[in-house]
């Protein structure tokens, strides 16, 4: 076959046989994809391995596994013994870091800043579950750096292992990643929170039972105020200090109720989605759990 010339280095260059071509579109790549396709297929399914452990569990025999399973002694024994069967059992006795995943489920590590995340969630949180790793948002306004740093901190205490701070138009967007946030936040839903039903989950309330003025702080952090209130009766004016609670959603309002009512706090709704607590020894009492933003 007569030779052809490179343009570029202006040299002759014949061709080569099909022997000696090693391009991926010869057939013996071909033979080698086949072949590696056979192995694949030789491995064993999992319901062998699942078996296997079983039949270990129960005391059965090395060998009478191997007999039962029609296995070779060293397939058996790599599942048993093998790095893999370490890795796994490591990660078996290590203790879950989210509560409810571990076995048997526990409450969270730390109640009092759950109950308070659970209240900023409540308030100016949402979380995007359609993404491939779930996302916790809570929006803090820039006016309030420690409410910022509280946030984060919570979120740290209850399960975070790292917490982002976004920076938005006029506040910040506090979020962390991770596939357990909507087991520890089972009121996550499509929508909007005042357009779905919103209860507590039978493990969450004793936490709240306990734990009242965390979640209120939560609560009067993202969804509330603490305002001085000016009246002039006359010639007298008068200044006083007071909460407002403001929120669309009939169970998150009647939440912040409950646990009012739970620390003895008086309390009076202003209109349909707004609270007021108002009285002296109220707006003290509550001062102790929530006190002003910063």
């Amino acid at each position: 076959m007569p030779g052809w010339r490179n343009r570029l280095t202006r040299m002759t260059q014949n061709h080569l046989s099909e022997r000696t071509c090693g391009f991926e579109s010869r057939p013996r790549h071909h033979r080698k994809l086949s072949y590696l396709c056979s192995k694949m297929q030789g491995m064993h399914p999992p319901h062998l391995r699942d078996k296997a452990l079983q039949l270990r569990a129960q005391g059965v025999s090395f060998g009478e596994i191997c007999r039962r399973l029609g296995l070779s002694k060293n397939t058996v024994g790599h599942w048993f013994y093998g790095d893999r069967a370490r890795h796994r059992a490591e990660l078996d006795a290590e203790r879950s870091r989210c509560p409810r995943c571990d076995k048997p489920p526990r409450p969270p590590d730390d109640p009092p800043s759950y109950a308070y995340l659970l209240g900023l969630y409540l308030g100016d949180g949402h979380m995007v579950t359609r993404a491939r790793v779930p996302v916790l948002r809570v929006f803090c306004a820039d006016a309030w750096p420690g409410l910022i740093d509280e946030c984060a901190a919570a979120m740290t205490n209850v399960l975070a292992r790292r917490v982002q701070r976004v920076q938005k138009q006029g506040c910040v967007g506090v979020q962390s990643y991770s596939k357990h946030w909507p087991c520890l936040l089972p009121q996550h839903g499509p929508g909007h929170k005042h357009h779905r039903p919103i209860f507590l989950a039978g493990w969450q309330q004793p936490i709240i039972d306990e734990h009242p003025g965390s979640l209120l702080r939560g609560l009067f952090h993202s969804d509330g105020c603490r305002v001085t209130n000016r009246i002039r009766r006359g010639d007298k004016a008068y200044e006083y200090p007071r909460y407002n609670f403001s929120n669309e959603s009939a169970d998150i309002m009647g939440l912040c109720q409950q646990s009012l009512d739970r620390l003895s706090i008086s309390w009076r709704m202003c209109r349909r989605n707004m609270l007021s607590v108002a009285r002296r020894e109220a707006v003290a009492r509550l001062d102790e759990f929530v006190g002003p933003k910063w």
